[in-house]
């Protein structure tokens, strides 16, 4: 699919990887809808990109909340061409210990933020995509990219909420590539590994180092402008569907 005039969602597009990809999608020729609800951000974002980009304050967990967005951008663009999820929580707690069992309503808000949210998002996104006309000779008609992490494999002490919810997202690829292929609708995960987020820059150099070292090839940590070019390629190569495509520079976590 031609990026070029096509119309994108990006949740949690108003930092990190999110950014990377709403700034490479709009240098690419696409509009771009931020939903984030970080509303300063999202909209600082917009004004700086124009007018082909616009911020949405949105709750991926919510139905209504999509919901109206998603209409909101149709309304706005003309169509929905392509999905990037990647609006994620990921708080450490460990199912028992020194502060006893992993608290219940912590574990439920990473499964609503990232596994319902990410899944709330695709399901409407895909309803509209299925009403647009071909774009391609293939029929298709849009893209859903999904963000897991290498925790969905390799989850270390303290992740059991975000790597069981990373996991659900590799698991549902598939499936969900298969019952929208109908439709024209391709379905992937990217599948990051250390990438250097604004959150990275606020630890100790030690420990920023020893993540570092713990790469393959390169010896750094992933950029976000490198997650956001995987995600374009997917979204240009028609040929990739269903697929969960690591990118973390041959990495495989420890357990901690």
């Amino acid at each position: 699919m031609d990026i070029t005039g096509k119309t994108a969602i990006v949740t949690g597009g108003a930092s990190g990887l999110g950014l990377g990809t709403v700034e490479l999608y709009a240098a690419s020729g696409a509009n771009v809808a931020i939903f984030d609800l970080n509303e300063a951000a999202g909209q600082a974002i917009a004004d700086r990109l124009g007018q082909q980009v616009a911020y949405y304050h949105v709750n991926v967990a919510d139905e209504a909340s999509v919901q109206t967005a998603i209409d909101a951008v149709v309304e706005k663009f003309g169509a929905l061409h392509i999905v990037n999820n990647y609006a994620g929580i990921g708080p450490a707690c460990k199912t028992y210990g020194k502060n006893g069992p992993h608290p219940l309503d912590t574990y439920m808000k990473v499964v609503m933020v990232n596994q319902v949210g990410t899944f709330n998002v695709a399901r409407l996104a895909a309803e509209k995509m299925a009403q647009n006309d071909p774009v391609n000779d293939d029929g298709g008609r849009g893209v859903i990219i999904n963000t897991a992490s290498v925790a969905a494999y390799e989850g270390q002490i303290g992740q059991v909420a975000y790597s069981a919810t990373k996991g659900a997202i590799v698991g549902m690829t598939l499936p969900m590539a298969r019952e929208l292929a109908p439709y024209g609708i391709r379905v992937n995960t990217i599948v990051p590994g250390l990438i250097h987020t604004p959150l990275f820059d606020t630890v100790d150099e030690s420990y920023y180092k020893s993540l570092e070292a713990s790469t393959v090839y390169p010896k750094r940590l992933g950029k976000p402008a490198e997650i956001a070019k995987l995600s374009a390629h997917i979204v240009d190569n028609d040929y990739i569907n269903g697929e969960c495509i690591r990118m973390d520079a041959a990495i495989r976590m420890q357990p901690r």
